[in-house]
């Protein structure tokens, strides 16, 4: 799948809608949102909305002949699991600034045409008990049908979104997605670039540790990280990695073997390794890095204090005190996984659900694309 395929556009401007509860419209840089000019007047567009513990993120696309073309996106750090290790409940505030953002998302699934979508949430609704609750107010008040997915689930939608960027010479690949409040590991026997082909074929071996920047930040710390509490973490999430370790433990042995990973914290790394004034995913996605580069970075990062990470455009303010929880999630699969390069991946669960969509609707097979 080429890059302006998977996505055209950056997935992390913020907009802000003229008025959210219309529900008709959306305003991006001081300009509403127009409904987007569709062929012959079909309304063929899909859209992904990916509601994780740390952001809510919407992609809407169009397929293509090699998979689809991005036409509308959206992210915002939303921190719906803050505090969730605590109480086991999602707070009133996160919950009130995850519903204005999913409202921008609803304005914008409606100004683009959508005709196809698929809302889901993952670890913090899981493990809320209130996370149904919430599911019916968002319903309610702003219209979406979310549906909490299980790590099963959100472990293969993370495979489909990314497998292509897999080394088609790799007879072994260890893929990995850093969530807010989980992380998402797949064995994979192979991979397949075909957006026609199912990748569930090839999963040799899965896990969802039940461990993220969000979570693991708040039981160590994220501010004031030191070298001591970096170590802290990466034994913890070692040990969570344990049984998957066993039942992956040839994975690392097979020709061409590599790391594929997507999530904020290794497109932070590969910004950071690029040198980036500001993030271009363009150049961010589908970036190999080596195994010394990786380190660098991270290395890099440890000598930072807070507020230099929040200065850095390719980090900012509202994952400033989580990256290195991150990082010491990577460094943990590094360890048990030794890897001469990693792949960076700037997309996953939104593009598996997107894949899943148009591949169950036939698009590539019936040539319904444009």
């Amino acid at each position: 799948m080429r890059d302006e395929s998977a996505a055209a556009v950056s997935a992390r401007p913020a907009a802000d809608p003229q008025d959210p509860r219309d529900g008709t419209r959306a305003v991006v840089a001081g300009r509403p949102i127009e409904p987007y000019p569709t062929r012959y007047g079909r309304r063929d567009a899909y859209a992904a909305l990916d509601l994780g513990t740390n952001n809510c993120r919407l992609l809407v696309a169009e397929p293509t002949p090699n998979g689809f073309r991005v036409i509308d996106a959206f992210s915002r750090i939303v921190r719906l699991g803050e505090g969730l290790g605590n109480s086991n409940r999602l707070t009133e505030a996160a919950i009130e600034r995850t519903v204005e953002a999913l409202r921008i998302c609803k304005a914008k699934m409606k100004a683009r045409g959508v005709a196809r979508s698929k809302v889901i949430a993952t670890e913090a609704c899981r493990l809320a008990v209130n996370g149904a609750e919430f599911v019916a107010r968002v319903r309610a008040e702003v219209g979406l049908d979310l549906e909490i997915v299980d790590r099963q689930t959100e472990a293969y939608l993370a495979v489909t979104g990314c497998a292509a960027l897999a080394d088609p010479r790799a007879e072994s690949v260890v893929i990995f997605d850093i969530g807010g409040g989980s992380t998402e590991i797949a064995w994979l026997d192979g991979a397949a670039a075909n957006p026609s082909t199912d990748p569930t074929l090839r999963i040799r071996a899965w896990d969802s540790l039940p461990v993220g920047v969000v979570t693991l930040a708040e039981r160590h710390g994220g501010t004031e990280v030191t070298r001591l509490t970096f170590e802290g973490m990466v034994e913890e999430v070692g040990d969570l990695l344990s049984p998957f370790a066993i039942r992956a433990a040839a994975a690392a042995t097979a020709p061409y073997f590599h790391l594929l990973g997507t999530s904020g914290t290794v497109t932070t790394l590969a910004a950071m390794h690029l040198r980036l004034v500001r993030y271009e995913r363009r150049r961010v996605d589908g970036l190999w890095m080596s195994d010394f580069e990786v380190s660098d970075a991270i290395e890099d990062l440890l000598d930072t204090r807070l507020e230099q990470r929040a200065d850095n455009p390719c980090i900012g303010r509202d994952r400033a005190d989580l990256v290195l929880a991150g990082c010491a999630i990577l460094e943990a699969i590094r360890r048990v996984f030794p890897s001469e390069r990693l792949r960076i991946a700037d997309r996953g669960l939104r593009e598996g659900l997107l894949m899943n969509m148009m591949r169950e609707d036939g698009v590539w097979r019936r040539g319904r694309y444009r």
